[in-house]
Order: C-alpha cells, then structure tokens, then sequence
C-alpha cells in the first residue's frame, strides 16, 4: 500500500538535541510499517523549527542593523533541510539495522498557491515570539510586519496560510517513489512560492502541513492519507460529558462534525479537512487519524478514526 504520512510536531520535538532524540523513536515506528511492505512517502510540520530560525534571525537583527533578517519563504528552506538531514539520519539507521535496502532523500520542496487567494488579504497564522504592544508597534513600522494579540499573551507577527496548488517538484519526488525509495517532501507545508512569469518567487506564508500532505498524497496517488497527532482518535464534544472517540466515520459525518464546529482551528480540523479532501478527490482513498505509536494498529484496524467515502 502507498501511504503518505504526515509527521505532527510531536514526533519533532521543539529544539535540534531534543528533535534527534526523537525522530530516532520516529524512525522505529516508520520503519515498523516499511518492514510490512507499505511504501511511504513523508510529510512533517516545523512550526517550532521555523519559528526557531526566524525568530534568531529578528532578534539579532534587532540588536545589530548590519545582520539582515531572514525572509520567512528562506526561513522555511532552512527548516526543510535541518528536519530532513536529522530524518534521514535516523530512518537511514534503522533501515540498515533491518537489512532492508531502501535510500532516503529529502525533497527541498516549493508548493505552488494562487496569489489570489483570498488568505493573503487575511493574515491568521502567527509565527514567532510574542512582544509587548510597544514592541509589537515597532516592528510593524520598521519590517512591515502584522502584528495581533495573541489569547492575551502578547502580540505576534501573522502570516498568509493560502491553500496548496501544486507542488513543484512533483516529478522528481514521483520518480523517486517509483524507484521504491523513501522520500521526505513538503516538510512544513512546503516553500510557498507564486508564479512570476518564468520564475518561482517565495512569498511571506505557512501552508498548513496537513493540507499539503493532501495534495502530495493526491498528487502521487496514494492509497491512504495517515495523518498524525499527539491522540489516538478524533472525538466530538473533545473535553465534555458527552465526549465520543470517532473509530470509523463517512465524508458526510465529517463534513457534519466539522459544521457543528466539533473540531478546533488550527488543531483537528485542518486534518479532518484534509482527511475529507483526500477522500473526495480519489475514490478508492482512505484516510487514517491516529497517533505516531499506534500508526501500525491504526493500520490493522484496531485504533485511529478511519475517513471513507461510504459506510464501510
């Protein structure tokens, strides 16, 4: 079976020692669903990763006028690379210690957005650190930055999240598929570029990781979307009396859950959207929502909520 998975944040880790520790556990788990005869492809997020780079990068500027800040579209690369060359390490490892012969790669990969999607006039996803108002003030007026008040915590910069058109590199990453290697791409969401004449140029934006894990998965044809999460399934009513763990769901019950507002903004429902998407867009496709250590009994059928067209 060809199963894209995406990667959340909690099989990363927030710090580079922390994140090498962790994905070597990562590895285990994605190895133990190669050894089953599964081809994978991988996604991830970096949202503490990019975040890390950009905010190094503004800050030291902030002190020194001759250090030039980073451009988010940059920043982003950076953050691809770093994840992969950890990722790749540690799958690397673990393929050895089993014997099975299969490289690794990571994809630098660029995802194509419409520049007139209508995420541009409304910037919500915040990134980085958060500043007093003053502060927040101050770089509004010197970087041109939109700064919001974040649940009372401070102020932080918000960028576009516009919604994935292509990816880029879709040929090279389908070859090496083909090839039956294990290939790392759209590590957060992808590089956020529009089409300027004969030129790709990145723009100021975070592609939610899940979304883009939806397009890869359509765009190389996978058989199962599997998105991953720090819980086992998805629930409605998360946290009341009348709480329900999901173990199999319809795109008609989800598209229900998701109007009755059952999921939260930038949390479950970005995957639940983008399970649903999937599933719309190939008819034989299924996706699975589940956690890292359980992706293989979410295989099995023994955990994690499945997404279907139908009933069954």
């Amino acid at each position: 079976m060809k199963i894209v998975v995406a990667l959340g944040g909690n099989a990363l880790g927030n710090t580079p020692e922390e994140q090498k520790k962790l994905v070597k556990e990562t590895a285990v788990h994605l190895v133990d669903l190669i050894e089953k005869g599964h081809q994978l492809v991988i996604a991830h997020g970096n949202g503490p990763q990019v975040g890390m780079i950009n905010l190094a990068f503004q800050n030291q500027s902030l002190l020194d006028n001759s250090i030039p800040i980073i451009p988010f579209p940059e920043c982003g690369a950076m953050s691809q690379g770093y994840i992969g060359y950890h990722l790749q390490n540690a799958l690397g490892a673990e393929l050895e210690k089993r014997k099975i012969n299969k490289s690794v790669s990571t994809i630098i990969t660029q995802v194509l957005v419409d520049k007139d999607d209508p995420a541009f006039d409304s910037p919500s996803k915040p990134v980085g650190s958060f500043y007093s108002q003053e502060k927040a003030v101050k770089l509004k007026e010197e970087k041109g930055y939109q700064m919001i008040e974040d649940a009372g915590r401070g102020y932080r910069r918000v960028v576009p999240s516009p919604q994935p058109v292509d990816i880029v590199e879709k040929e090279i990453i389908t070859n090496l598929i083909e090839d039956q290697q294990l290939v790392i791409a759209c590590g957060g969401g992808g590089i956020p570029v529009i089409k300027e004449g004969r030129f790709l140029e990145g723009v100021s934006a975070v592609i939610d990781k899940d979304f883009a894990s939806e397009k890869l998965a359509e765009i190389v044809d996978a058989d199962l979307l599997v998105i991953l999460t720090a819980v086992d399934k998805v629930a409605i009513n998360f946290g009341e009396e009348d709480e329900k763990w999901l173990d199999q769901i319809n795109i008609q019950q989800a598209k229900k859950y998701i109007e009755e507002g059952h999921f939260a903004p930038g949390s479950m429902l970005p995957k639940v959207k983008a399970a649903v998407s999937f599933v719309e867009k190939k008819k034989s496709g299924k996706a699975l929502i589940t956690s890292l250590n359980k992706a293989q009994a979410g295989l099995e059928g023994k955990t994690g909520t499945l997404i279907s067209r139908g009933d069954e």
